[in-house]
C-alpha cells in the first residue's frame, strides 16, 4: 500500500510561511519577522499538531529546512524531548541537489521528485512535509501530496517565502475539514489535484463595447 504524504504549513494571511519558529531561523531575502508564529501563539492548533504527529511517521524536507531541524532537534531538551526523540527515530527524506553529508541519524538524500514517488510507493510509515516551501510546487505538480493542512494565522507579513511559489500547477483543491480557533487561526485540510472546471457557458458574457476592444488591444500590447 502506498504511503500517504501530508503537507502541514503554518501560513500568514498574505501567504508567507518563512521562519515561523524563531528570529534566526531563516533571514534570507532580508526577512525580519522570524518567529512570527510564537509571537502570536495559538494553543488552538495543539489538537491538530497532536494528531498529526501521533504514531509513527517519516519526514520529507528540503535541504534548508533539514539544516534548520538538524541544528536544533538533536539538541532539544525539556518539554521538547518527546518531539526530539520522535524526529530522531523518523526517517528524514531530504530532497537536495547537493552532495553535502546528511549527518543526522536516519537521514536519506533524494535527488529528484521521481525518487520521492519511489519512496511513497514503498511500504512504510506515512510521510509529513514540514517547512520546505520550495518542495510544494513540484510535489503538487506530480500529484504526490494526499492531504494539505494549512494553518492560517491572522497576521500579514508583507514579504517572505510563500507556500504556493513559482511552478505551482493550476488545479482545484477540495476542502475536507476546517475549523477556526478562538484566536482566529483557520485550520483547513484539503485534498489537492482536482481538475479546474472550464468557464461555464452560463457565466457572465464578456463585454464587447468599443471601449473594451481598445482595452483588450492595450492589454495585448502591454500598454494597459
Amino acid at each position: 500500500m502506498a504511503r500517504k504524504i501530508t503537507g502541514a504549513a503554518f501560513l500568514s494571511l498574505d501567504g508567507v510561511m518563512q521562519a515561523p519558529g524563531g528570529p534566526t531561523e531563516d533571514t534570507q531575502g532580508g526577512f525580519a519577522q522570524g518567529g512570527w508564529m510564537f509571537r502570536i501563539w495559538d494553543p488552538g492548533i495543539d489538537e491538530t499538531l497532536g494528531h498529526l504527529f501521533s504514531g509513527d511517521y517519516d519526514l520529507l524536507l528540503g535541504r534548508r529546512t533539514y539544516d534548520i531541524f538538524a541544528a536544533y532537534w538533536p539538541y532539544a531538551e525539556g518539554d521538547n524531548t518527546p518531539m526530539a526523540e520522535a524526529f530522531e527515530r523518523a526517517n528524514k527524506y531530504v530532497l537536495t541537489r547537493g552532495d553535502a553529508p546528511l549527518e543526522w541519524a536516519n537521514s536519506h538524500a533524494l535527488a529528484s521528485i521521481d525518487e520521492v514517488a519511489r519512496i511513497k510507493a514503498q511500504e512504510g510509515a506515512d510521510i509529513i512535509v514540514q517547512g520546505s516551501s520550495t518542495l510544494y510546487p513540484a510535489l503538487l505538480a506530480a500529484g504526490l501530496i494526499d492531504e494539505l493542512i494549512v494553518m492560517t494565522f491572522p497576521v500579514t507579513l508583507g514579504r517572505g517565502k510563500r507556500l504556493f511559489g513559482e511552478g505551482t500547477p493550476v488545479q482545484r483543491l477540495e476542502m475536507i475539514d476546517h475549523r477556526v480557533t478562538a484566536k482566529g487561526t483557520v485550520i483547513a485540510t484539503y485534498t489537492p489535484g482536482h481538475t479546474l472546471p472550464p468557464y461555464p457557458p452560463e457565466g457572465p458574457i464578456p463585454a464587447t463595447s468599443e471601449r473594451e476592444m481598445v482595452r483588450q488591444q492595450r492589454l495585448r500590447e502591454g500598454t494597459w
